[in-house]
């Protein structure tokens, strides 16, 4: 009985990890995109925009994570989305990785620290939603 009740609290320690992570991200983009352009070979108000953009964007990603991480047994269906999202950021983010030249080094580390962000953030998230769902199947099963 303890089991069931430690598992939605480990659920959203894994989950708040996670959304913790692409919260700074994305906070650090849209506020301090000079320290990036760089390493996106971009530049100059154009590339301060598009980092604050890729922000944005992972402002965005976040919505599901928000709600898993509030209550992921009410909320699975978002936990659920964003252990997709968090699929497909880390199956694209290898996909532009491997269609890069080794010329580009400053870009192939960048996204490659994305890749292993994104992997280690599956795992966490994958971990969870098995947990919740376990948790799913063992109550109906009651």
């Amino acid at each position: 009985m303890r089991c069931i009740l430690i598992r939605p609290w480990l659920a959203c320690l894994l989950i708040g990890i996670v959304t913790a992570w692409n919260l700074q991200a994305a906070f650090v983009f849209i506020f301090l995109p000079g320290r990036f352009v760089n390493a996106y070979e971009l530049s100059g108000a154009a590339g301060e925009a598009a980092i604050r953009g890729f922000g944005i964007l992972f402002l965005m990603w976040n919505v599901p994570y928000l709600f898993a991480v509030r209550d992921p047994i009410r909320y699975q269906l978002a936990l659920t989305f964003a252990l997709l999202m968090q699929s497909i950021g880390l199956i694209g983010e290898s996909y532009i990785f491997s269609t890069l030249t080794v010329e580009h080094v400053l870009l192939r580390d960048s996204i490659l620290r994305f890749i292993i962000f994104d992997g280690a953030g599956l795992l966490l998230l994958a971990v969870a939603w098995g947990m919740m769902r376990y948790k799913k199947l063992s109550d109906s099963a009651l």
